[in-house]
């Protein structure tokens, strides 16, 4: 009997690709079992496809931790285990000035509500947690507390885009924009940064001139919903390695990348 891996995932909205992921996990395209479901969304439909699977579920409601951030600031304080300053000299962005109000603002509700993720988390041990329309994005001090062996990434994404182009929250509106001939979707792991982490699969579709930013999402989320399974199957069967590949630039310029490799199946 194969060994399953123990899938956690954090959702926002609808959960499509949940329901890809726990179709996949169900008729064993994937070697792994859906453990839980978290969301900062309380009326995110994807909990209710989660239920309707007997998978245990819990929100943490991100948007009244900000707003009563915002009422009372001094009642809200960050968690114990917090290294300020080890979490800003990671954060690879941010979407405002770094010495702004907003930032104070950002790191107090972000870790906060980390802290609440991650002890609702524990009750359920997990080999991989997948962000199946997570709209938050995740700091260093929530990301090393799933990473504790940073060659071994344990959380994995889906992006709407063939990254590194189109970062960002719409990146198949990006891709439309920009006019472009060729889109896709990518997942990768997790890093520091916003949808920068190593690429595991993409796949991708062709745009042509009568399409519509409403087609070529569709054209997207039917891709998205192969790609994801298949990238968490390859997790479950042990076959990703991060590794980093150094590169030298002109004049003799050195960058360094972690990428992943897929190894053959044993």
């Amino acid at each position: 009997m194969k060994k399953k891996i123990r899938i956690g995932a954090l959702i926002s909205g609808g959960g499509t690709n949940l329901q890809a992921i726990i179709d996949s996990c169900e008729s064993e395209k994937i070697d792994g079992k859906m453990v839980f479901v978290g969301s900062d969304n309380p009326q995110a439909q994807g909990l209710e496809r989660a239920d309707r699977h007997g998978i245990p579920t819990f929100v943490v409601n991100y948007t009244e931790i900000i707003k009563g951030f915002k009422r009372n600031p001094e009642n809200i304080t960050l968690p114990d285990d917090l290294n300020l300053e080890d979490l800003l000299s990671k954060q690879s962005f941010f979407p405002f000035d770094i010495v702004s109000e907003k930032l104070n603002t950002f790191i107090t509700t972000r870790t906060v509500a980390e802290a609440r993720l991650f002890e609702a988390m524990s009750a359920y041990p997990f080999d991989l947690l997948v962000l199946a329309g997570f709209m938050r994005n995740l700091t260093p001090y929530f990301i090393d507390k799933i990473n504790k062996d940073p060659e071994h990434p344990r959380i994995m994404n889906i992006h709407p885009a063939l990254l590194p182009a189109f970062p960002g929250v719409d990146g198949y509106g990006d891709t439309y924009r920009y006019g472009c001939k060729v889109g896709g979707c990518t997942v990768h792991f997790i890093d520091y940064g916003e949808d920068s982490g190593p690429i595991i699969g993409q796949k991708a579709f062709q745009i042509k001139e009568d399409d519509t930013i409403d087609s070529i999402k569709k054209k997207g989320l039917i891709l998205e919903w192969e790609l994801y399974p298949e990238c968490i199957q390859l997790f479950a069967q042990g076959r990703l390695r991060t590794v980093k590949m150094s590169h030298k630039l002109i004049k003799g310029k050195e960058v360094e990348r972690t990428v992943v490799k897929i190894l053959p199946q044993a």
